[in-house]
C-alpha cells in the first residue's frame, strides 16, 4: 500500500467531518485492549501471588501431618492420636527411590522465649533434620544452618530468622552467641531469611536430636516432609498412597481414613493451579478478542457507511484513472489509522493502570506484582494491524468494486 501525503490529507479530512462517529467507534476497540491488557495484567498478579504461596516451600514436596483417626479400626474406638516416630522416618527414607530430601519435625510451640543478655522476645521453635532447609526453602545469610554432626552429637545450636537476630542482637552479630530458650543456652551458628515468607523470619531452628532429649520429645515428631525429585504428578499420587499405606499399616489404622493423617501433595496442588491459569489466560483472551472484534465490526460498518458517502467522489477518481489498488489503499490506512490510534490508546491506559496498581497496592496474599509482558504487548499491537486490516477489508473492496457511471449517477 501506497501512503502520499494527499492521501493522508483526504484520510485525517474524512475524519475530521465525522469526529463523533469516528471516536465512538475507536473507543470500543481501545476499551476492548484496555479491558484485556487489564484482565492479563489482574490475572498475572494473582497467579504471582499463588506462585509466592508455593515459594516458601519446594514445589515438589509432600508433607505429611500426624491427627487423630476418625474410623473404628481392629477394636480399637476412633479419635485415637497417630505420633510419627524416628522408625517412620527412617521407613520412609529408605524405602521411596524418588525422594532426595526428607525430614521429620518437632514442634516446641508457637510462642517461645528467647532471650539474649537483656532483649528477650516470643518466637516460633521448631526441631528438624538438616534437609529441612531444602523442603522449607532457607536462604542462609550468615554462618551455616543444622547439619548432621549436630543431630548425631545433640549439639545445643541453633539457626535463627533475620527478624529474631534483629530484634534480640540489633546490629551486633549474632554468630557464635548463646540465646536462652525455655531456660536452656543455645549457641547461634547461623541466621536466615526467606525471600516468600514472613512468617519463617521469625522461627528459630534447632537440632531435632537434641531439642527432644532436652524438652521431653522423646522420639515423636509431629510432622513428616519429603521431595519427589524429577516424579511426575501421577507418579507423585503413586508415593502419596504409599506413604499412607504404609504408615496406616506401621500406626494401625485405615489407609481409607483420610483423617488420621492429613497429607499435602505440593506438586499436585502447584500442577492444579498453572493448568487453572493456562485456563483462565485462554478465557481471557477470550473475553477480550470478542470485544475487539465487536470494535472491528463497528469500524468496519463506519467505513461501509464512509465508502457509501463518498460514492460519487470515488467513481471521479475511477473515471480520471484511479486504480482499483489505490482506491483499496486509501479505504485500508484510514480504518488501520483509526484501529491502531484507538488500540494504542487503550494499551497504554491499560498498562498505565497495571503499573500504578503494581506501585501503590500494598502486598496481600495470593496477589503480587501486576503486570503485562512485553510478548503480550507486542501480540497486541500484531492484532490491532491484523484488526485494523480485517475492519477495513470489505469495504474497500466495496469502493474498489464501485462503477465510475453508476457512482456519477449516484444521488
Amino acid at each position: 500500500m501506497k501512503i502520499d501525503f494527499d492521501s493522508l490529507q483526504e484520510i485525517f479530512s474524512s475524519i475530521k467531518k465525522n469526529k463523533l462517529r469516528t471516536f465512538l467507534t475507536g473507543f470500543s476497540v481501545s476499551w476492548g485492549i484496555f479491558m484485556l491488557i487489564l484482565l492479563l495484567g489482574a490475572g498475572t498478579g494473582i497467579e504471582n501471588g499463588v506462585k509466592n504461596e508455593f515459594k516458601s516451600k519446594a514445589t515438589n514436596s509432600i508433607m505429611v501431618w500426624r491427627s487423630y483417626t476418625s474410623l473404628p479400626y481392629k477394636g480399637m474406638k476412633p479419635g485415637r492420636l497417630i505420633t510419627f516416630v524416628d522408625d517412620d522416618y527412617n521407613e520412609l527414607k529408605n524405602s521411596l527411590r524418588h525422594v532426595d530430601h526428607i525430614t521429620g519435625s518437632y514442634y516446641l510451640g508457637r510462642s517461645n522465649s528467647v532471650a539474649y543478655k537483656n532483649e528477650s522476645g516470643s518466637f516460633q521453635v521448631i526441631s528438624s533434620h538438616p534437609d529441612h532447609r531444602y523442603l522449607e526453602r532457607t536462604i542462609l545469610i550468615n554462618g551455616r544452618l543444622i547439619n548432621d554432626i549436630d543431630i548425631k552429637m545433640f549439639r545445643k545450636v541453633a539457626a535463627i530468622g533475620i527478624h529474631v537476630k534483629e530484634l534480640l542482637f540489633k546490629k551486633e552479630s549474632a554468630i557464635g552467641k548463646y540465646i536462652i530458650i525455655k531456660g536452656t543456652p543455645f549457641k547461634v551458628v547461623g541466621v536466615f531469611t526467606d525471600e516468600s515468607s514472613e512468617r519463617h523470619l521469625s522461627m528459630v531452628y534447632l537440632p531435632i536430636s537434641t531439642a527432644r532429649k532436652i524438652f521431653g520429645g522423646e522420639n515423636k515428631m509431629q510432622l513428616l516432609m519429603f521431595t519427589t525429585g524429577n516424579a511426575t504428578v501421577s507418579e507423585s499420587l503413586k508415593i502419596e498412597k504409599f506413604v499412607r499405606e504404609r504408615l496406616a499399616k506401621r500406626h494401625n489404622f485405615l489407609p481409607e481414613d483420610k483423617k488420621a493423617i492429613y497429607i499435602r501433595n505440593n506438586l499436585e496442588q502447584f500442577k492444579k493451579y498453572i493448568n487453572l491459569f493456562a485456563g483462565i489466560r485462554i478465557f481471557i483472551w477470550i473475553i477480550g478478542i470478542g470485544t475487539i472484534i465487536a470494535g472491528i465490526v463497528g469500524i468496519s460498518n463506519i467505513m461501509l457507511i464512509t465508502v457509501k458517502e463518498r460514492t460519487r467522489e470515488i467513481g471521479i477518481r475511477k473515471a480520471l484513472g484511479a486504480t482499483p489498488l489505490s482506491i483499496i489503499s486509501l479505504v485500508l490506512i484510514e480504518s488501520i489509522l483509526i484501529t491502531i490510534f484507538s488500540g494504542y490508546v487503550g494499551l497504554v491506559a491499560g498498562v498505565f493502570l497495571i503499573e500504578t496498581v503494581a506501585t501503590w497496592m500494598p502486598p496481600v496474599d495470593f496477589f503480587s506484582n501486576p503486570h503485562v509482558n512485553i510478548e503480550v504487548a507486542l501480540g497486541a499491537i500484531i492484532i490491532l494491524g491484523s484488526a485494523g486490516v480485517l475492519a477495513g477489508f470489505i469495504p474497500a473492496r466495496k469502493a474498489a468494486g464501485i462503477k465510475p457511471v453508476d457512482a456519477l449517477m449516484e444521488e
